[in-house]
């Protein structure tokens, strides 16, 4: 089985074991699927991979260098944010090779952390083409990475220069810890006045939510909805059959804080 993401080039994912790949998932969202599917302590869910909105990593910007490349080899520069606060101690990987649906970052990786301003640099890196780079999300063994291509199916690459500093657009950390109320996993229900309902996110401004089927032929009418309450009327009918819901937090500023489990699956009877 596989899990339904709406993935969209040139954003951001979040890696969860279950999807068979995964996490498990599809791997993917494994790295955000890695190989386990453990929870994690507290925040997010486990070996999650995370796909961020549209400001992810492209290796295009400009900068100001804070360490230069030791001769022949070259730097990659960034900062990592979270609700556009810098965030520190984040881990971040350059990896050599990368496969969403197996083994997530391959190794070895250059490796580097945030500081208080939320900057990273990695050091001493061999000149050649990168397959991904990643940032750990706070202290949750989930992560995030850049993606392009149709359906943001592939990681974004980044090619290191020799004596050359690659600068990154800024990293936009978010959360999987959102949490669902109604319909519960597992729930059958009626097509009937059904109402979704969520938790409120902590300095969320609005939510953007979705609805899939299990049946590739039936198209929902209810994906990336806008809401600024935390609950939803159900004013189309849906089909009999099975469904996966997910919800979406996001500030003033349209950068995603949170996101729930994608795992929630419902009956409509």
């Amino acid at each position: 089985m596989t899990s339904q993401k709406w993935l969209r080039s040139g954003k951001w994912l979040l890696t969860r074991k279950w999807f068979s790949v995964g996490l498990c998932l599809m791997g993917v969202m494994a790295a955000i699927a890695l190989t386990s599917c453990k929870t994690a302590n507290n925040k997010t869910g486990s070996n999650q991979q995370l796909a961020t909105n549209s400001d992810a990593a492209q290796p295009s910007e400009t900068g100001v260098e804070k360490v230069k490349p030791a001769l022949g080899t070259g730097n990659v520069q960034g900062k990592v944010l979270y609700n556009n606060k810098p965030a520190e101690n984040i881990k971040v990987d350059l990896c050599e090779t990368f496969s969403r649906f197996l083994g997530g970052c391959g190794v070895p990786a250059y490796t580097a952390r945030s500081d208080k301003d939320g900057v990273y640099v990695i050091t001493n890196v061999a000149p050649r083409t990168y397959e991904a780079l990643i940032a750990h999300v706070f202290d949750t063994d989930s992560y995030i990475f850049a993606t392009s291509g149709i359906a943001g199916l592939s990681a974004t690459k980044y090619d290191v220069v020799a004596d050359k500093t690659l600068f990154v657009a800024p990293i936009n950390l978010f959360k999987s810890d959102l949490k669902t109320l109604n319909p519960k996993a597992g729930a059958k229900v009626s097509s009937q006045n059904l109402e979704i309902k969520w938790e409120p996110y902590p300095e969320a401004a609005y939510y953007k939510f979705s609805v899939s089927s299990d049946v590739p032929s039936i198209t929902s009418p209810y994906i990336d909805e806008r809401v600024e309450a935390t609950s939803f009327a159900l004013d189309k009918p849906l089909a009999k059959g099975t469904y996966r819901w997910q919800v979406e937090a996001y500030n003033k500023d349209d950068k995603k804080l949170s996101e729930s489990a994608d795992d929630v699956k419902f009956t409509v009877q």
